[in-house]
């Protein structure tokens, strides 16, 4: 029989916990010191520049021109506006940040961040992670329109995991007269998804939209899915955004939600579309049912969707008084082919009602693709 002393229970404490740091891994929420509240320290500084090399930002490696911002700081005339507590970090010309997390291999994330342009009219920032072998686990994201009044917006972007430890790298690709210009970033996280199935009931992956990129719990903007994003490397399960402009993912906390915590509203009128493609049987009757509504975010006005089902169409106008009513809508459409691609986008644009001149749409959510079994009853 064995004899365990207190010496020898702490030598297994420390083993079984460097045994499991391993399979420890992370699921949602703001990356360590996410929000930058830890900053450099006052030798690692040169007014508003970060000078303390590579790691001057704590659990951040940083490089190129990077700026530590403090809310209600100026730049000439323009306040600069910090979302989320009191710091953020501004890019400079090829600058970026970047931060190594355990992660399960395998599994499909999500990185949600604030970002907000400042100088240029054009900014961009290239969203990163390594080591990854496909080509598509980076990616372009235009933030020159801004969607919320508040001169900030959260963006999704979506990468599946190859390694049990990534680096997330969030670059300033674009080249200004100025060099210390840039676009403000602050509260990165990440969130781990499931991979969405079709049901005997729902022909249709993540109908209901309940899966899908972090929410900041503190904001009010909802997040952006960028546009041309493919269903394989989309932080919406399922869905594919074929526009222009995003789409926007919105919580039930701070919207108007017809159905569960989650919805879609699309704010950029014909340049703003989600869609997914089923397979069909060719000459079969289906339904295609969805709810269309406001957020009750000061949407007031004519709304309406385009819902597309291969080669129908159907319009559903809906009249906001922006207080976040919804009505249900039902296309009925024969299969002309093997694969269906179901679309819907938002007809015109239209601004909120409270002056802030921000985009703004009709909600789409409960979406459901079902086959007609008789067709004479139904």
């Amino acid at each position: 029989m064995w004899k365990v002393t207190g010496g020898t229970c702490l030598l297994l404490v420390l083993l079984l916990c460097a045994s499991c740091h391993d399979a420890l891994s992370f699921t949602d929420g703001l990356l360590p010191n996410g929000n930058f509240e830890q900053g450099p320290k006052a030798s690692q500084m040169k007014g508003t520049r970060v000078i303390g090399g590579p790691d001057a930002i704590p659990k951040w490696g940083i490089s190129g021109v990077i700026e530590y911002i403090k809310s209600g700081q100026k730049q000439g005339d323009m306040l600069l506006v910090v979302p989320e507590g009191s710091f953020a970090v501004r890019l400079g010309n090829e600058a970026s940040i970047k931060q190594r997390v355990k992660v399960a291999k395998g599994t499909f994330y999500s990185l949600t961040f604030i970002a907000a342009r400042t100088c240029g009219q054009e900014e961009k920032l290239n969203v990163s992670v390594w080591p990854n072998s496909e080509p598509k686990d980076w990616g372009i994201l235009p933030i020159q329109t801004t969607y919320s009044s508040d001169g900030w917006d959260a963006y999704a972007w979506g990468f599946l995991a190859e390694s049990d430890e990534i680096e997330v790298s969030i670059q300033n690709p674009g080249v200004e007269e100025d060099a210390a210009c840039g676009p403000l970033i602050d509260s990165v996280a990440l969130k781990a998804l499931s991979s969405p199935r079709r049901t005997r009931v729902n022909m249709l992956k993540n109908g209901n939209f309940e899966e899908g990129p972090y929410v900041f719990p503190n904001t009010t903007w909802g997040v952006l899915v960028p546009s041309n994003v493919e269903d394989d490397h989309s932080p919406l399960p399922g869905w594919m955004v074929e526009s222009l402009k995003a789409v926007k993912y919105i919580d039930s906390l701070h919207y108007a939600v017809p159905e569960g915590l989650r919805a879609v509203e699309l704010m950029a009128g014909k340049e703003s579309a989600i869609a997914q493609v089923v397979k069909t049987k060719p000459g079969k009757l289906y339904d295609l049912t969805f709810t269309v509504g406001d957020a009750g975010d000061s949407c007031q006005g004519s709304l309406m969707v385009e819902a597309f089902a291969g080669t129908v169409t159907l319009q559903v106008p809906f009249e906001s008084k922006g207080r976040g009513a919804f009505k249900r809508a039902k296309l009925r459409f024969k299969a002309v082919g093997p694969r269906t691609r179901v679309r819907f986008l938002s007809t015109f644009y239209t601004m909120k009602s409270d002056n802030s001149g921000s985009l703004c749409g009709p909600v789409i959510d409960d979406v459901s693709l079902v086959g007609v079994r008789h067709p004479r009853l139904a």
